[in-house]
């Protein structure tokens, strides 16, 4: 790279260094997706955490311009983590060292992570960095990386650590044409190694604007090689060892992190249960008709006989009891759609199945989305015969209704296994119509209001959790070791040797 290049790479707060082992093992890539599942088990958690603790820092940053040192530094700790498991694994497959459990840097591994500590943030930027100013380097990590950008999918979605990164794009094809040779030759290619390495270096440094930890935008340039143009800074003093005896970074120790990590997941948890219990009382206030609350509208269609959905199970010596107060009454709706004279009913699955054999029919799902199944043996369509009885009067139901016009059916559940059928009323192929249900749900503001305590119940566990572990962190960060980034000026080394 020329000298402006390395530069202006000095200046950018995120540093991601990497040395390719002299000596690598021909075949143990083809094994290290089952050595890394302890580590996939592992980040899973710690990602949970991190979308947790950035959405803190959000908030944080958005009233006091500050990102928190301890939140912070976990999270650089997680993205950290997670690059030594990727250099190690299909991100670069550039060492056989296998990676160390910790957050903390380990010097003497191949693989480097730093972020320069931001002293301020602005409160402007927070609001738009990760879904707005970072969507072109997403479209350039959709190349990369494959499918999108790893970072934005994993951290926005809240579905903890992601392993889209090095599953696809043009990281995961080198990375295998790597593999093959290593295999086959013994070696790993420098060229080819250089380009993974300035690809994963662009995704780090999107990586950690897009989780608000930087207000520097991430650089259009393309750093090749293992090693970050320039010196490398000399890394501030870590304080003591955690219970594993391994230094953890500004006193984030074994059981903080678990802290974190537990409070975390209770927090994520929490938001399912207060979103639930809150929409709950909402559509218990404010969307019934005539007492019940109704479903969307389901279209459904085939060309054989009959339309069927799929079986509802009920179990339990306490179901009934249980379904009495909490569904209540069930409506179901019918609008055929042709103008057909329609038949609809409730039966025990097993009859519906016995009704139907050898019959073309199309089973859906109660609420919606694609079709999961057909006949037994049949498919839509196809040649085959009408039910030998009609709907009417196959004596299996236990709630009916036919005629002409939309069709209202009124059933109150029990404990068996059952399943709706629509037809046309002369036995005829080809179906169409739009189904809706609704029951009473009388338990539904109990039923919120237990939501609502469940979930503010375990927001608070959550929040004390984090926050204790977070604040004791806090505390346990050397006093003396300068921040990166904080202003002051550090010595630097000289660059690593390129290998």
């Amino acid at each position: 790279m020329s000298d402006t290049a390395g530069t202006s790479s000095r200046s950018f707060p995120v540093r991601v260094d990497a040395t390719l082992d002299p000596s690598l093992s021909r075949g143990l890539w083809l094994v290290k997706w089952l050595l890394l599942i302890p580590h996939f088990v592992v980040l899973a958690f710690l990602w949970v955490a991190f979308v947790v603790l950035t959405l803190a820092a959000f908030v944080s940053i958005l009233v006091t311009g500050r990102y928190p040192r301890a939140l912070f530094d976990f999270n650089v700790g997680v993205l950290r983590w997670s690059w030594r498991v990727h250099y190690y694994g299909y991100g670069a497959l550039g060492t056989i060292r296998y990676p160390p459990f910790t957050l903390a840097d380990v010097p003497d591994y191949p693989a480097h992570l730093e972020i320069a500590y931001p002293e301020r943030l602005s409160r402007g930027l927070v609001l738009v960095k990760s879904w707005l100013l970072a969507v072109p380097h997403y479209l350039v990590l959709a190349v990369f990386v494959g499918g999108g950008a790893w970072f934005a999918g994993s951290s926005r979605a809240g579905s903890g650590w992601n392993d889209g990164w090095a599953a696809g794009g043009l990281v995961g094809l080198l990375v295998l044409i790597a593999g093959v040779v290593l295999l086959f030759r013994g070696r790993y290619p420098a060229g080819l190694y250089d380009f993974v390495l300035g690809m994963d270096r662009w995704a780090l440094r999107v990586a950690a604007y897009a989780a608000l930890m930087t207000d520097s935008y991430p650089p259009f340039r393309f750093d090749a090689g293992g090693p970050e143009p320039g010196p490398a800074p000399v890394p501030p003093p870590e304080p003591g060892p955690d219970r594993t005896g391994r230094a953890g970074p500004s006193g984030w120790t074994a059981g903080r992190v678990t802290s974190a990590v537990v409070g975390a997941l209770l927090l994520f948890v929490s938001t399912g249960l207060l979103a639930g219990g809150a929409g709950l009382l909402w559509a218990d206030r404010t969307q019934r008709d005539s007492g019940y609350l109704w479903t969307p509208t389901m279209q459904m269609s085939t060309s054989g006989y009959a339309l069927t959905t799929d079986g509802m199970r009920i179990e339990g010596s306490a179901a009934d009891w249980m379904l009495d107060r909490t569904v209540g009454t069930v409506r179901l709706e019918v609008r055929p759609r042709g103008g057909a004279d329609l038949f609809v009913g409730i039966a025990p699955t097993p009859a519906v199945h016995r009704y139907l054999a050898d019959v073309p029919y199309t089973r859906k799902g109660m609420l919606g989305g694609g079709f999961t199944g057909m006949g037994p043996g049949m498919m839509t369509g196809v040649a085959g015969r009408a039910p030998a009885v009609a709907p009417q009067d196959a004596g299996i139901w236990v709630a009916q209704s036919s005629g002409t016009g939309p069709r209202l059916l009124r059933w109150h559940p029990s404990t068996g296994d059952w399943s709706v059928v629509v037809m046309r009323l002369d036995r005829s192929a080809g179906v169409a119509a739009e189904l809706r249900a609704a029951a009473t749900v009388p338990a539904a503001p109990w039923i919120a209001a237990g939501l609502l305590t469940a979930g503010t119940l375990l927001l608070a566990s959550g929040g004390v959790l984090v926050g204790v572990a977070a604040r004791r962190a806090g505390r346990g960060t050397h006093p003396s070791a300068p921040s990166a980034g904080s202003g002051e000026q550090q010595p630097a080394l000289a660059a690593p040797e390129r290998r």
